[in-house]
């Protein structure tokens, strides 16, 4: 990358408050919508509700799409979608999170799938990120703060950069930083102190978790790629996704898989474990005979899709026979 994108203006502003003149163009998901059209009171000249991040429905949508200013309305997939359309038709973005549930308000990427994987195409930020607690709070409980995940994922994330750091795996654009790992222990830390205030709906903890995942990308754009926080546990999340089919949010993905991977490092569980359940992150909705599947493939699937070099390349037979998921995962 021959730049440093910025992170978008963060607004607190209770929607009911919030005015636009220009004609708007409302990228959306159905229920997202469903959820806030009566806190929403804008000049809106066309709506077009998302169903899945397929590149190709994207661009097919974009003759009908009216509007001189993109409005995101909801999570990770209206939000994506959102980017890659105001990135052709040459528009202004502004999201409207309504819950706390991915760092995607904040990057310059969008996430679309195929070939059984995740890839990311390059967008842009919005310009501004407009955020009315009210909103979080009364979002389902597993999405509030959902986010959680995309922080929680640097303990296995910064694990896999060091790792492949020490076997010489790293590419050359993407060196292992010493301070920069300091940094992300330090939004970990915030991450996990903040979690139950978070989960609950607390405004202060959810500004927390707000600011972590700000920060958390603003470092990552400086450095120019995600491995302090993407790593194993994001593969098992795409891989385990081919076997589930889509509609599990994100955080009933990676959040097993941020577990699953921190045991099979070597790392202390317990306290990641109890912070996903703050945060109301289901970690058994994954069948137990799918979860190991899914790990016995992995070192493949990390293989063929190109993946960066983690825990999830050297997985062996024994090492996933051998894990207990009760005891990573809790009961069911």
């Amino acid at each position: 990358m021959s730049h440093s994108w910025p992170t978008p203006r963060i607004e607190e502003q209770p929607w009911p408050t919030l005015t636009e003149a220009r004609p708007i163009l409302m990228v959306c998901t159905r229920s997202a919508l469903a959820a806030v059209r009566d806190r929403l009171h804008l000049n809106v000249a066309s709506t077009w509700e998302v169903e899945d991040a397929d590149l190709a429905r994207w661009d097919a949508a974009l003759p009908l799409l009216r509007g001189e200013v993109v409005y995101a309305v909801g999570g990770g997939l209206a939000t994506d979608a959102a980017k890659h359309v105001a990135v052709r038709l040459g528009l202004p973005l502004v999201s409207l999170p309504t819950a706390l549930s991915v760092d995607a308000f904040f990057t310059w990427a969008s996430g679309v799938r195929g070939d059984g994987c995740v890839r990311y195409i390059e967008t842009r930020p919005p310009e501004r990120v407009v955020v009315d607690y009210d909103v979080w709070r009364a979002a389902p409980p597993h999405l509030r703060a959902g986010g959680i995940c995309d922080v929680l994922s640097i303990a296995t994330g910064l694990w896999d950069w060091h790792h492949a750091h020490q076997r010489g795996l790293n590419p050359p654009h993407a060196p292992f930083i010493p301070w920069v790992a300091d940094v992300f222990r330090g939004i970990l830390r915030g991450s996990v102190e903040c979690a139950a205030a978070a989960g609950r709906g607390d405004t202060d903890g959810l500004r927390q978790l707000l600011h972590a995942l700000a920060t958390e990308v603003m470092v990552c754009n400086l450095i120019g790629h995600p491995r302090p926080e993407e790593g194993s546990e994001h593969y098992f999340a795409y891989s385990v996704e081919n076997r589930m089919g889509k509609g599990l949010p994100h955080g009933d993905l990676v959040g097993p898989g941020i577990l699953l991977m921190a045991a099979l490092q070597g790392q202390e569980v317990a306290p990641l474990r109890d912070a996903l359940r703050a945060c109301h992150i289901p970690l058994r909705n994954i069948p137990d005979a799918v979860v190991r599947e899914t790990l016995a493939g992995l070192p493949a699937y990390s293989t063929r899709h190109g993946l960066a070099h983690g825990i999830a390349h050297e997985l062996t037979p024994a090492m996933v026979d051998g894990i207990d998921l009760e005891a990573v995962l809790g009961p069911r």
